[in-house]
């Protein structure tokens, strides 16, 4: 990766739109040149997707639990957080270290939602026990690009 790439990444993140248009706009990289540049991060898999993100609180998913599972399992943690994420509602899986050995983010829609959740983890095979946090609200979420200066991203991501 080099600089352009860097710039093109940046400026997705926080204009969140891959618009050749508009990065052009934000970066000064020619139109055609940023089309070849996404090819090309398509194909390494440092792009995987074209985003259309939904507002979850407007569609019914508002309510937001951080799960700590302590486990005693028997597979490979990740058979076991395959295990996890076939619970309706769960988006994120975190193999962790300390006390925890998983934490789990779900989206929902209402406390009986969070009730089933909960009901469903304590069924799955190796899960000890539980502890549950509501979010009140999301003081921040954003993309992990838009938490770094350009300059930090330049100097830990490019080749040069």
């Amino acid at each position: 990766m080099d600089d352009r790439d860097v710039r093109l990444l940046k400026a997705i993140a926080e204009r969140e739109t891959g618009s050749p248009e508009r990065l052009h706009e934000a970066t000064g990289i020619p139109i055609s040149t940023i089309h070849y540049r996404l090819n090309n991060l398509r194909e390494e898999g440092i792009i995987a997707n074209d985003r259309y993100d939904i507002d979850l609180e407007a569609l019914g998913l508002g309510v937001t639990v951080l799960v700590e599972i302590h486990a005693d399992y028997q597979d490979s943690y990740e058979e076991f957080a395959d295990r996890l994420l076939t619970v309706e509602g769960v988006t994120n899986v975190y193999f962790t270290m300390g006390e925890t050995d998983f934490i789990v983010i779900a989206r929902l829609s209402d406390s009986g939602m969070v009730e089933r959740l909960i009901a469903e983890f304590e069924q799955l095979e190796g899960v000890e026990r539980t502890d549950s946090t509501f979010v009140i609200s999301a003081v921040e979420e954003r993309d992990a690009l838009q938490s770094y200066e350009l300059e930090t991203l330049l100097e830990e991501l490019t080749d040069e």
